[in-house]
């Protein structure tokens, strides 16, 4: 079969993007027309390509990573869920972000916590566990950016019950790199503040996070 009747195939819904995402881990070279079919015109090929090379990143992220670029770039991309497509394969390429492009990008990926749009907040918490794993050294700052979700103001979607769902996701990152985190003492009042939240399931996170970490009163 051709490059182009895979992408042909995947428009027209005669293959899923799982199974061409099998195709592409059986031939590498393939890679660079999902990466072109992410700027097609067709939805099923446009959103099918950018789930192929997000569950890509996952279990090859060195296949990836000469590509760096191109995904940083969607970080401004129009479409949200392009953007956040690329918010999950930068997180994953920090494993093997040996030229520290991340890092140069920082501010401008931690900078979507302030947008108008819970999902797209919840994806960078949801990834800073992972980020902070992969680079240790930026645990101090993923940690301060995170302790600023309380400050964010309410927006028309990002409303006081979609932050009680970002303080929930916090907690479950904390969690992941807590021996990393230098500053506990401001992590530990976050999670106990978070003891009184409104959201059943947050509330929940921080009893277990207490529990777990063995935290006194």
């Amino acid at each position: 079969m051709n490059e182009s009747d895979y992408l042909s195939e995947l428009g027209k819904n005669q293959i899923t993007a799982d199974e061409l995402t099998k195709q592409v881990k059986k031939d590498f070279t393939l890679l660079h027309m999902i990466i072109e079919g992410v700027n097609s015109s067709n939805p099923r090929i446009k959103f099918g390509c950018a789930k192929i090379l997000s569950k890509i990143s996952q279990e090859n992220p060195e296949k990836l990573y000469s590509n760096i670029d191109f995904f940083i770039e969607l970080l401004n991309n129009d479409n949200n869920i392009i953007k956040w497509n690329a918010i999950d394969v930068l997180a994953n390429l920090t494993q093997v972000d040996k030229e520290k492009k991340f890092d140069v990008i920082f501010s401008k990926y931690y900078n979507l916590i302030n947008a108008d749009a819970m999902i797209t907040v919840a994806h960078v918490v949801d990834n800073s566990g992972k980020i902070a794993l992969a680079k240790p050294y930026l645990s101090s700052k993923i940690t301060d950016e995170l302790l600023k979700l309380e400050k964010i103001p309410t927006k028309p979607r990002v409303t006081n019950e979609c932050k009680n769902i970002l303080y929930g996701k916090a907690i479950l990152a904390f969690e992941k790199y807590y021996k990393q985190i230098e500053n506990k003492k401001e992590v530990i009042s976050f999670v106990k503040r978070q003891l009184k939240n409104t959201r059943t399931a947050t509330k929940i996170k921080a009893e277990k996070f207490i529990k777990e970490k063995e935290i006194k009163f």
